[in-house]
C-alpha cells in the first residue's frame, strides 16, 4: 500500500485522526530523515480535499471535523461571515474573525468548521474556489509597482500590479484588474485588463458598478454575425396557426425596444377569449448553439436608466424576435377562455404567426380607459377591445384576491434620462394598464405551467416558498406594535393571511412600509425544477413563459413546450431532465446578480439626482430604523439616512423587534410620517443624507 493511501486509511478509521505531522510520523514509526515524504503525502491529500486540518493543526476528514461548505461574505473591518449552502442544518450565518479566515476573501467558497464552545463562530479550513476573478477599483502607483484599491470594500486586499501589466493606467483611473495570484500572507496579485475612465466621473462610476458584477455590453463578433444571419431568414406561416388577421396589440413602456408579448381579446357568447402571444425566440436560438451559450451565461437582460445590457444581440432582441407593429413575427400563443365571472375554463397553446396592429404604451392605454376623448378617437380601432380587457382584468383581480393572492404594492423607482440628458425620477405610479398586462401574463404563466406539470415534463418552475417562522414572527410583532392584529400560524402561513394584513393597512399612512417589511419577511422567488408553488401569487403551479427575449428560464420553458405540443414527451425528458436542476440554480443566480447591479446603479443615479436638492424640504415616511440611524423614503422612492447625531438630542434606545428608536422626548418608528431636509449626498456610499426638520 502506498504511503498516501496508508495515511488516509488510518485517518479515516480513527487511528491517526487529529494528529499533527509530528505525532502522525511518530505513530507511523517514520524516521526524521523520511518525514518529508509524509509531509508531501499529507499536502497532496489536503489539496485533493480528502483531509483538512483543524485549528490545532491536526488532520481529519471533512466529515470527522463536521465541516460545511459556504460562501464568505466579507466586511470592510476585516472579519467576515460564512453563509452555509442550502441544506445545511445551521439556522443563520457564521461569524469568522480575521485570524480565522486563513486567507479566504469575500465571495470565496470554503470549507469551514463550527468553533466548539461558541454559538455561531467558525473558522475556515479550506478554500474550495475563489469567488472574485476580477476586481474593479481605483489605480494608484509608486516607483516600483501599481496598486488597485477595490471599490468592493468587503474584499479585504488591495491588488498588486507589476508596472509591466498596468496598461498605461494613470493614478486616479478607475480600472478592472484580473486576479492572477493569491500568495500567502501577501496582497493579491493581478493585471489591469480595462481602463474605465477617471475615478469620480459619473459615467465611469456607473460603468464600474456594471463591471463589478461581471456584466458586459458587447457580444463577440461571431455571436453578432450568427444573430444577424438567423434574423435575416424569411418568415413563413407553414406549420403555424396564422393569427395575422386577429386584432392584436402590444402594451409597454415608452422606452421599450424589446417587445416580448402581445395580447388579443375576443368576446364569444359572454365569454372572454384572451390571447397572450409571446415572441418565439427558440425558433432563432438553438439549444447549445453559440448564441444560446452566451444567453445562458448572461441569464437575463439588465436594465439601467441610460442603457440595456441585452441577453440576446440586437438583431434578435430589437429585431427579428421583437413583436414590432405591422411586422410578421413568430410567436408561441396561449389562448385562455374565461367565463362571465372571470373563471378560467380552458386553455390552448400553439405555435403561431402574428402581426401586431398597434404598438401601445401604458400611458396611452390608461388615457383610453380613463375616458379621455382624444385618446379614444385616435385609437378607435382598438379602444373597444381595451375596455373589454379592463373588465376582464378587474374580474381576474377579484378572483385572485378571493384566492389569497398577495398584491404587494412595493414602490420601484422608474429612473430615466430624458432627451436633454437630465435624470428624471417621477413619483411612483402603477396604473390600470400595468395591472391589466400583469394579470394577463400571470394567467398565461399559470396555464403553461399547468400544461407541463400535467404532462410530468422536465421544467423550470417559478417557485416562491412560505416565509420562515422566524421572519414571520418578527413581522407579526412589528404589526402588533402598529396596532394591527395579524392572524395565521407562523409555522404554516397561507397567502390569505398576508392578504388580510394588506387589506387592513390599505388606507393607513404606514401602508407602504408594511408592504416593504412584508416583502423582507418573505422568501425570494427562484427558478426550480420542482413545482413548489408560488406563495405570493397563491398559485399551485407557476412558471415564467412571457419574456424569452430577456429571461433565459422563459426560453427553456418554450423549448419544452414545443416538444410537448409535438407529442414528443420522451425527447423532452431525454433532453431537458439532465439540465433542469442546474439551469434553475444558474439562472436564479444570474437574476440575483442583475437585481443587485440595477439597484446599485439606481442608487448612484438617485444620489446625483438629489445633488441639486440639497437644502430643500420634503415630506417622507420612516422606512428603516437601526441603532445608529433612521432612514426615510420620499414619494419617488428615494431613501435617505438620518444619522443618530443629526437627530434631536435625546437619550435614545434601539428596540429592534419594534423597529423603534425611542428617546425620552422623541421617538422614531418605521411607518411614521416625517418632514426632512436634504443635507448632502455621500458618493462614496451612494447614499443621500437627510436631517429631520424640527420646530
Amino acid at each position: 500500500m502506498k504511503l498516501k493511501e496508508k495515511i488516509l486509511k488510518r485517518i479515516e478509521d480513527g487511528k491517526l485522526t487529529f494528529k499533527n505531522t509530528k505525532s502522525l510520523c511518530d505513530k507511523l514509526g517514520v524516521k526524521y530523515c523520511n518525514r518529508g515524504d509524509v509531509k508531501k503525502a499529507l499536502d497532496e491529500l489536503e489539496d485533493e480535499g480528502a483531509i483538512i486540518r483543524d485549528a490545532q493543526g491536526g488532520y481529519a476528514t471533512p466529515e470527522q471535523l463536521g465541516a460545511f461548505r459556504g460562501t464568505v461574505q466579507g466586511n470592510e473591518r476585516g472579519f467576515a461571515f460564512i453563509i452555509p449552502e442550502d441544506g445545511e442544518a445551521h439556522d443563520g450565518d457564521y461569524f469568522v474573525p480575521r485570524r480565522a479566515l486563513n486567507g479566504a476573501l469575500h465571495r470565496d467558497v470554503v470549507l469551514a468548521v463550527h468553533r466548539q464552545g461558541t454559538e455561531d463562530e467558525a473558522y475556515v479550513v479550506k478554500i474550495i474556489e475563489r469567488g472574485m476573478k476580477r476586481v474593479v477599483g481605483t489605480f494608484e502607483r509608486d516607483r516600483r509597482a501599481g496598486y488597485v484599491l477595490p471599490d468592493e470594500k468587503r474584499f479585504d486586499s488591495d491588488v498588486y500590479v507589476p508596472l509591466s501589466l498596468c496598461m498605461n493606467a494613470e493614478p486616479g483611473d478607475k480600472v478592472v484588474a484580473e486576479i492572477t495570484s493569491y500568495p500567502k500572507n501577501a496582497m493579491v496579485g493581478g493585471k489591469i485588463v480595462e481602463i474605465l475612465g477617471q475615478s469620480g466621473d459619473f459615467y465611469t462610476e456607473e460603468l464600474a458598478i456594471i463591471r463589478s458584477y461581471g456584466l458586459t455590453e458587447e457580444f463577440s463578433d461571431e455571436v453578432e454575425r450568427q444573430a444577424e444571419e438567423v434574423a435575416r431568414r424569411p418568415i413563413s406561416p407553414k406549420g403555424r396557426t396564422d393569427l395575422r388577421d386577429l386584432l392584436t396589440v402590444t402594451i409597454d413602456g415608452e422606452d421599450t425596444r424589446d417587445i416580448d408579448d402581445a395580447v388579443s381579446l375576443e368576446m364569444k357568447g359572454g365569454r372572454y377569449i384572451l390571447g397572450v402571444h409571446i415572441a418565439d425566440v427558440s425558433h432563432y436560438v438553438k439549444l447549445n448553439g453559440r448564441i444560446d451559450r452566451e444567453a445562458y451565461a448572461r441569464g437575463t437582460s439588465v436594465y439601467f436608466p441610460d442603457r440595456v445590457l441585452p441577453m440576446l444581440p440586437k438583431a434578435l432582441s430589437n429585431g427579428a424576435c421583437s413583436l414590432n407593429e405591422g411586422e410578421d413575427r413568430y410567436a408561441m400563443s396561449c389562448f385562455m377562455t374565461f367565463d362571465r365571472e372571470g373563471r378560467k375554463t380552458d386553455y390552448e397553446i400553439c405555435r403561431s404567426i402574428i402581426r401586431s396592429d398597434r404598438r401601445m404604451t401604458y400611458t396611452q392605454v390608461t388615457a383610453i380607459l380613463d375616458g379621455e376623448s382624444e385618446a379614444n378617437k385616435k385609437y378607435a380601432d382598438v379602444a373597444p377591445m381595451l375596455k373589454n380587457m379592463q373588465k376582464l382584468c378587474l374580474k381576474l383581480e377579484a378572483r385572485r384576491r378571493a384566492a389569497g393572492s398577495i398584491n404587494l404594492d412595493v414602490k420601484e423607482a422608474h429612473i430615466y434620462v430624458n432627451e436633454r440628458g437630465e435624470i428624471v425620477i417621477p413619483d411612483y405610479e402603477r396604473s390600470i394598464s400595468h395591472r391589466m398586462i400583469e394579470q394577463f401574463m400571470v394567467s398565461a404563466n399559470e396555464s403553461v405551467a399547468d400544461f407541463a406539470f400535467k404532462r410530468k415534463a422536465p421544467f423550470l418552475y417559478r417557485v416562491h416558498e412560505q416565509p420562515s417562522p422566524e421572519k414571520a414572527s418578527a413581522f407579526f410583532s412589528f404589526l402588533r406594535d402598529l396596532g394591527v392584529t395579524p392572524t395565521g400560524n407562523v409555522h404554516d402561513l397561507k397567502p390569505y393571511d398576508f392578504q388580510k394584513i394588506l387589506t387592513a393597512v390599505e388606507e393607513k399612512p404606514f401602508s407602504p412600509v408594511v408592504n416593504r417589511v412584508m416583502l423582507r419577511s418573505m422568501q425570494k422567488a427562484r427558478y426550480c425544477e420542482e413545482n413548489l408553488g408560488h406563495f405570493g401569487l397563491a398559485s399551485d403551479c407557476y412558471c415564467h413563459f412571457t419574456s424569452p427575449i430577456r429571461r433565459y428560464p422563459d426560453l427553456f420553458v418554450h423549448r419544452v413546450l414545443k416538444k410537448l405540443i409535438d407529442g414528443d414527451d420522451a425527447d423532452a425528458k431525454r433532453t431537458f431532465a439532465p439540465i433542469a436542476r442546474e439551469a434553475g440554480i444558474d439562472t436564479s443566480e444570474c437574476e440575483r446578480r442583475a437585481d443587485m447591479a440595477e439597484r446599485d446603479v439606481d442608487d448612484l443615479y438617485k444620489v446625483v439626482y438629489m445633488q441639486d436638492k440639497i437644502g430643500e424640504e420634503f415630506d417622507a415616511v420612516i422606512s428603516g430604523v437601526t441603532n445608529f440611524a433612521v432612514f426615510a423614503e420620499l414619494p419617488n422612492t428615494i431613501e435617505g439616512i438620518m444619522r443618530l447625531e443629526t437627530l434631536p438630542q435625546d437619550n435614545y434606545a434601539f428596540i429592534e423587534d419594534k423597529f423603534l428608536l425611542k428617546g425620552i422626548r422623541h421617538s422614531f418608528k418605521i411607518g411614521d410620517s416625517i418632514r426632512i431636509k436634504v443635507a448632502g449626498c455621500d458618493y462614496g456610499n451612494m447614499r443621500v443624507e437627510f436631517v429631520p426638520v424640527t420646530d
